[in-house]
């Protein structure tokens, strides 16, 4: 079970909530879900493009979208929001404007809010994207891993398991790597556990990158 379903999935109703929260009929389904993905992708852009680098990592830590009939309510959780905040509001109001030409609502409500997490590098979201800008700088993927183990100590969690996969150091045969420090009870569902997979492009091809951080157990 731990290797077939995704552990956030596997944990709803439990530890975990869902990152969008919103109504619709089955007809508007599929609509509703194509407008979460544009305004997450909007906003991964929009970072990407205009953040100053901070040890080669965005730091969104997650995105959760709110919907009324007339209000979206965006909330980001970011690691380093410095950049999006330090010039006031102008920042966030760009992106607001971005986000509504993309979505075509030009007469709904946007509210976007910035909320910084404590210890960035206990988020497995922000520790992909570390790793992933250590892989595209051709540093060994097991001093990769093994830092940000280290990184990830300092936040007082109890556990990590980080692998990655695909053309490692540009090997000809594709393999899975792996390391754990601590517990990961993955198939408890009692345990809290935050999880992420991230896609990085490499000059040797394309690698993925699964990381479990146990935090706590109920």
């Amino acid at each position: 079970m731990g290797q077939k379903i995704n552990p956030l999935g596997f944990r709803l109703g439990t530890n975990q909530s869902h990152h969008s929260v919103w109504f619709a009929q089955p007809k508007e389904y599929f609509e509703g879900l194509q407008e979460d993905k544009k305004i997450r992708d909007c906003i991964k852009n929009y970072v990407q493009k205009n953040r100053r680098i901070v040890s080669g990592v965005e730091g969104i830590a997650r995105i959760e979208i709110q919907k009324r009939i007339d209000l979206i309510q965006v909330i980001i959780y970011m690691g380093f929001p410095k950049f999006l905040i330090e010039d006031g509001s102008r920042k966030i109001e760009e992106l607001q404007m971005n986000i509504k030409k993309e979505l075509n609502c030009m007469n709904r409500q946007l509210n976007i809010t910035i909320t910084r997490i404590e210890n960035p590098y206990g988020n497995p979201n922000i520790l992909a994207e570390f790793i992933a800008g250590q892989l595209k700088n051709r540093v060994s993927f097991r001093k990769a891993m093994k830092k940000a183990i280290e990184l990830t100590e300092q936040a007082a969690t109890k556990g990590i398991q980080v692998q990655i996969a695909g053309r490692i150091d540009g090997k000809e045969i594709a393999r899975v790597e792996w390391i754990r420090e601590g517990r990961v009870p993955r198939q408890t569902i009692g345990a809290k556990i935050d999880y992420c997979c991230y896609t990085v492009r490499t000059i040797y091809g394309v690698l993925g990158i699964k990381i479990w951080i146990f935090i706590d157990e109920e």
